[in-house]
């Protein structure tokens, strides 16, 4: 219409030169002034009304049974992704939810903007399928309240990613995504200390054992964004050595400044980690290698134990000798009064560390415990979305077992920060906020899948929850503190554990025996060596093993 206008105008200045000051014979002046105007006018006309016949009626024609949708949020983002549904013609773009009270009653390019007040009402009068977060920049707390909010209806939600996704000014309805599980969380992410996450990293030679796992591959992204001489990538999986190492490969090594070695190689093996450590001698050490998934580690006790705490022992005692500064070991909440095989390991794997410790080694020792990890091989998230995509059931063990959540990036920068703060033989824990009730979360899953969860109190819904009961060594609730007064550190939302641990005579003695016993595959005797080496280890054992007799001391972790 600017573009018409102008050129009337114009067209109008010569006009009105010719027949107001010229004149031309039997022609009134005034046609020099309407001209431009009519011609003007008939050409706006035409181009709205080819407008209304090719695009709003075609567009209500294509999208007659498609999915009505809103758009939450009428700022930038909502608007640019509002204006690319209306023309993508798949789906009725039917009004904007905003939080702001003052935008109700406005429109944007004709769709009205709602506020939130009514939105129960709204989504069921206008009969919406899906509401689509245009929020990139909003906290994870917000994001947790508007979430919950529409989980009371039966509506799917996608969201739009975050605003670093969307900084060169476009959006398009295929950057939607399901609204991740981390977005449930209830809490924002741990703000990272970029210092802290460099000071053990940058220009030197780092090691990551367990490099191709769900923590270790992230921890070799964070690392090899730190700019480190050189990035030994220790990983016994073949298809997970080639996975994370061509990734490292392309986004990295492009620079010149990182080096990165993939090495094929059981880690756990005394051979083997004298042998790596003494090719590479690294400075830092991250041992994230171990079986840890407690269903198999329970069934199969001797190959878990061998695995973790002997792997952990070989690492630990050649990075020592070669003059490693830092090792920091990967542990998890399982190791806080165990009741598995799994996290019986762990428990013994954090008391060799500590023991190395406090034997005024020139190696800083120090372990990082957090609980589940989001979106990490075997987690419940996973299993949830395919069961989900299926049609149902969701399978739990137990509606009221609890968890600790964290990111898979949380994880891996909490294990980098507290490695540069460690003084030797550390438990750091993360104050993960309150536990999430997994009942809850599968919840929260399937309705936002824009699907009914099926109940005694709804029986036509789509899909049902079945309990199916806790598995071996599960327990109803985990745990990050063995203690009650866990110290700060200068991070706020890292503290230091203070808990019991052995001298490292007591606890070399045992390892020997515990390592006899896995050698012959004698289970009891190994199960009795782990009692007494972890006393509230919650295990049954067998009548006739004996469980000698614990000698702790308590000691700073």
């Amino acid at each position: 219409m600017i573009d018409l206008a102008v050129a009337c105008l114009l067209l109008s200045l010569p006009m009105m030169t010719i027949f107001m000051f010229v004149g031309v014979q039997n022609v009134p002046r005034t046609v020099g002034v309407l001209q431009p105007m009519l011609l003007m006018l008939l050409l706006a006309l035409s181009r709205i009304a080819i407008r209304y016949a090719l695009v709003d009626i075609l567009h209500v024609v294509r999208q007659r049974g498609g999915s009505r949708v809103a758009v939450y949020g009428a700022g930038k983002a909502g608007r640019q992704l509002g204006f690319a549904i209306q023309h993508d013609g798949n789906a009725s773009l039917i009004c904007y939810i905003d939080d702001d009270e003052s935008l109700d009653g406005h429109r944007i390019d004709g769709v009205p903007i709602h506020s939130t007040n009514d939105i129960g009402d709204l989504i069921e009068n206008s009969r919406l399928n899906e509401i689509l977060l245009a929020l990139p920049s909003i906290p994870r707390s917000r994001r947790l309240e508007i979430v919950e909010e529409l989980q009371a209806h039966s509506v799917k939600v996608r969201a739009l990613p975050s605003m670093a996704n969307i900084m060169d000014g476009k959006v398009s309805i295929r950057d939607l995504r399901e609204v991740q599980v981390e977005e449930l969380l209830g809490r924002d992410p741990v703000p990272p200390d970029e210092e802290l996450l460099s000071s053990a990293i940058t220009g030197k030679v780092v090691m990551v054992s367990g490099a191709g796992g769900s923590i270790g591959s992230e921890l070799c992204r964070q690392i090899a964004a730190r700019h480190p001489r050189q990035l030994i990538l220790i990983e016994h999986s073949e298809h997970a050595l080639y996975t994370i190492h061509m990734e490292l490969k392309e986004r990295f090594a492009k620079n010149g400044e990182t080096e990165i070695t993939p090495e094929l190689a059981n880690i756990s093996e005394a051979v083997v980690a004298a042998r790596m450590m003494e090719r590479y001698r690294p400075q830092t050490v991250f041992h994230a290698a171990a079986y840890k998934h407690v269903p198999l580690v329970e069934a199969n006790p001797i190959s878990g134990l061998k695995n973790n705490i002997f792997g952990t022992y070989h690492c630990c005692i050649e990075a020592e000798k070669v003059g490693a500064s830092r090792f920091i070991l990967v542990s998890t909440d399982k190791a806080v009064r165990p009741t598995n095989v799994m996290g019986a390991s762990k428990r013994i794997c954090e008391l060799i560390l500590q023991a190395r410790a406090i034997g005024r080694s020139d190696t800083v020792f120090s372990m990082v415990r957090f609980g589940n990890v989001l979106g990490s091989s075997g987690s419940v998230v996973p299993r949830f979305r395919a069961q989900i995509e299926e049609g149902g059931p969701v399978t739990l063990t137990h509606r009221d077992v609890t968890r600790f959540f964290m990111t898979i990036p949380e994880a891996a920068q909490l294990v980098m920060q507290a490695g540069a703060m460690a003084e030797g033989g550390d438990v750091f824990v993360l104050d993960m906020g309150q536990p999430i009730r997994i009942f809850d979360l599968a919840c929260s899953m399937i309705q936002l899948s824009g699907r009914t969860l099926r109940s005694e109190d709804n029986p036509d819904g789509d899909i049902a929850i079945e309990e199916i009961g806790l598995r071996p060594g599960e327990k109803m609730y985990e745990e990050l503190l063995l203690g009650d007064n866990p110290l700060p550190t200068q991070h706020s939302r890292i503290m230091r554990a203070e808990e019991v641990m052995l001298d490292w005579p007591e606890l070399s003695k045992i390892l020997a025996t515990l390592g006899r016993a896995l050698d012959v595959g004698d289970l009891e005797a190994a199960m009795a060596v782990v009692q007494r080496a972890v006393p509230d280890y919650a295990h049954s054992l067998p009548a006739n093993v004996s469980i000698p007799e614990k000698n702790h001391r308590t000691a700073a972790g």
